[in-house]
């Protein structure tokens, strides 16, 4: 399979790097998490499931076909744009566009609906990288520019830039805190000084996964960055402390069914807010 096959179906890719952080955390005892009940599995073996089987080759398969009709004498045009002009196209259209679809979804109420599901698990592990409302990935406006850089004849170096990507960002949500021992280390204070501040890591990502912003970690307002970390040094939105959170999950939660975190707006949970305190939507909102 060549390398525009498997980009235009990026679960491939997605999906290979998926299974070996899984099979990791399980080597090392800490998949399954002890706070984890039967509907965080439902939500994350759906939600993830959604995502690679129908989402990423819908999204893949609609561009291109879109672009075939309207601009076929576009396809392929950019194929010999130098591999650093490429990667520096697919940062700005894929990764900084996600920085600021997440940062607007804990901002704007309706976004947070969708993506309220991946803060919801009161654990960081693997399991929750892709543990997001349904329609969340559908319309995140850096799915979509990838596939048409795509078809304009970014393939090749969209493949090397997905599998980075994904090794980061599942690192970053992983249970294994890979930059804990690292940071011992006085030989690489200045490495882990640079690339804290470049790509996201386990202790600035789970600050942000963090339930309460009093413990002096948490940062749910902040630490947006999905590959780099370094859109949130930028754009103002960093902390970095190298610790991580006492507790993960969402301040003042409303209790709503498994259903309504996966494919809210169509399904909304009946259950009763008996734990919501006054103000916790907007707080939870907030988050």
């Amino acid at each position: 399979m060549n390398p525009t096959t498997i980009a235009n179906n990026p679960s491939f890719v997605v999906g290979a790097i998926f299974l070996g952080f899984i099979l990791l955390e399980l080597a090392c005892g800490c998949f399954r998490q002890a706070r984890g009940q039967w509907r965080d599995v439902a939500i994350e073996v759906i939600g993830s499931s959604l995502l690679l089987g129908l989402t990423f080759p819908l999204i893949f398969w609609l561009c291109s076909t879109l672009l075939e009709h309207w601009a076929p004498q576009a396809r392929d045009v950019l194929v010999d744009l130098p591999w650093y002009a490429a990667l520096g196209l697919l940062l700005l259209c894929d990764d900084m566009t996600q920085y600021w679809w997440h940062r607007l979804a804990h901002r704007v109420p309706w976004l947070y609906a969708l993506h309220r599901a991946h803060h919801s698990a009161p654990y960081m592990s693997i399991r929750i990288a892709y543990r997001n409302n349904s329609f969340f990935y559908l319309l995140m406006p850096g799915i979509w520019l990838s596939a048409a850089l795509v078809y304009l004849g970014l393939a090749e170096v969209y493949y090397v830039y997905l599998i980075v990507k994904m090794t980061v960002i599942f690192g970053a949500h992983s249970s294994l805190p890979w930059d804990d021992r690292l940071y011992r280390i006085r030989a690489l204070r200045p490495l882990m000084w640079l690339l804290e501040r470049t790509i996201s890591t386990p202790a600035t990502h789970s600050a942000h996964h963090g339930q309460n912003a009093a413990d002096g970690v948490t940062h749910y307002k902040g630490n947006f960055g999905n590959l780099l970390f370094f859109w949130d040094v930028l754009f103002g939105t960093a902390r970095i402390t190298r610790r991580r959170p006492p507790a993960f999950g969402v301040e003042n939660l409303r209790p709503v069914s498994w259903q309504h975190e996966l494919f809210w707006p169509l399904v909304r949970s009946r259950q009763p807010a008996k734990s919501a305190t006054p103000g916790a939507l907007g707080e939870e909102a907030g988050q």
